[in-house]
Formats: C-alpha cells, structure tokens, sequence
C-alpha cells in the first residue's frame, strides 16, 4: 500500500490557509532560507521562461518568479491554496505572470503534454509529501519540461530538521528516533502525536533519486546552515551585519559538508537532452 496520501496532504494545507503565506518571512531564520531559495532562481532563470510551479501555495515563490521576468503556470493540490495563490497575485500586483492555476497532484500531471515548459519549479517539499512516489513525481517533472531544461526543487531534510528542532527530537524517544532514522518518514507510525507527515531526506539519498532519473546537478545546497539556533534579531536590524550573514550563510550552504544541515535540501538540475 503507498503511503503517499493526497488527500491528507490537501486538507493539511487547506487548513494551513494563509499561514504558508507568511512563512518564509516570520523571522529572520525563515528569511535566511527565502534568501537561499531565491538565489538559485536568481542565478540560473532565464527571463522570459515559461515555468511549471508545482505545490506553488499562496504564492511567495510564485512573486519571485514573475519579478525574475518569468511565465509561470501555477499548480498546488490544495484547492485552498490554489485560491489564495490568485487572491495574493492579484493584491500584490503578479497575476499578469501567471497564465493559469490547476488543482493537481504532482504524481500526476497528464493535463501537460511532453516538454510542456522550459523550466519546473517544486519548493518547499512536494516530493517530500508523496513518500515512496518520488520517483512517480519525480518522473512526471522531468517529462513536462523541454530535453535541457531546469528543475528548482526542495526536500525536507532528516538532519537539518533534527538540527533545528533538537530539544524536541530528544524529547520524541529513541524508539521513535530511530524508527524516523531507518526510514526517513515521519509520520504517526513512528511518532503517534505528529501533526506534520513527510519524508525527509538525507542529501546522499537526494543524490541518488535524481541520479536515478539522469539528472545532472548543477547546484545543490542547504537551506540554512550557520545561523540555525541563534537569535538573529539584532543581526537582522543591521544591513550591513545581516547582509553579511546571508553571505556567510550562502558559502555554507553550497559545501558538501554543510548539505545536510539545514530545514531543505535545494538542488537545481538539468533534465536528459537538448
């Protein structure tokens, strides 16, 4: 039986609601990750792109993109989210981006023909939600883009998570640890009290799942690494110190040291062909 479960997936994030909205700019750690997502977009978009984003939410990387000069069509399997994506577009002056929105499962993407899109885009963890449908998902990507187009995605992350939540992966039990080690899903399983059902990755085992689909890596990075556990407050009321910070924390990241520490997993790849 899969444990991939859409339909739970859609109402957790239908209850979320505007919540995802503001999460990547709730404090000056969650800014740190925008940071880093973002700089990938910003290094490797082409202007003028023709985007798939798949489990967009209400729209942050969404904004992004249209202020990078993209096209995007929007995809999420929340009906709710999907509403809030137009409803935000539109208040904050993205919609003309946007040539459309479906309500879709990234395990199945038929309503897009082969080679659909120059570039896909799935951050913040679709392939995460869909447990051992990875390589479904996975394989759905790659066939709606163009021979030598790109994928920007983004992976829960097994350390990273543990990393940032750490008093409360002591208090969750070795049972329960090592269930979650051994398989990477956390889910009621292994933690009967969890709100919160995903797969998080290890970065070998990202590299494996995209070498398994002949995907060349062209970058691959932590979310946040250096600043986690720290207050930044006062670093965030400071440009210069904070401008800094995001540097150090752009250097960090990209090590292969560093990969596994932080909330995500970032690699941008470039599909077989062209």
């Amino acid at each position: 039986m899969s444990s991939h479960q859409p339909e739970w997936t859609a109402r957790y994030f239908d209850e979320y609601g505007e919540s995802e909205w503001m999460r990547l700019v709730r404090s000056p750690l969650a800014e740190v990750k925008l940071h880093v997502h973002k700089h990938y977009l910003e290094r490797h978009l082409r202007p003028g792109a023709h985007v798939l984003e798949v489990g967009a939410g209400p729209g942050r990387f969404t904004q992004v993109l249209a202020q990078l000069g993209a096209r995007i069509t929007v995809v999420d399997l929340s009906p709710v989210q999907v509403e809030l994506n137009q409803r935000f577009s539109r208040a904050h002056g993205f919609a003309e981006a946007v040539d459309d929105w479906h309500v879709l499962d990234i395990c199945d993407l038929s309503t897009f023909a082969n080679a659909s899109f120059d570039g896909l885009v799935c951050y913040g963890g679709p392939l995460s939600y869909v447990f051992d449908g990875r390589h479904r998902a996975l394989a759905e990507c790659v066939r709606v883009v163009r021979p030598g187009g790109l994928i920007w995605l983004s992976v829960m992350s097994l350390f990273g998570s543990q990393h940032e939540l750490f008093p409360d992966v002591l208090d969750s039990g070795t049972k329960a640890n090592l269930g979650i080690l051994a398989t990477g899903d956390l889910t009621p399983v292994h933690l009967p009290e969890v709100t919160h059902r995903c797969h998080l990755f290890r970065a070998s085992e990202l590299q494996q799942l995209l070498a398994d689909h002949g995907l060349d890596v062209l970058d691959m990075a932590a979310s946040n690494c250096l600043s986690t556990g720290w207050d930044l407050t006062a670093s965030r009321q400071d440009p210069e110190r904070w401008a800094e910070l995001l540097y150090l924390e752009l250097e960090a990241t990209r090590e292969a040291g560093c990969l596994d520490m932080g909330s995500h997993l970032i690699a941008v790849v470039r599909t077989p062909g062209g």
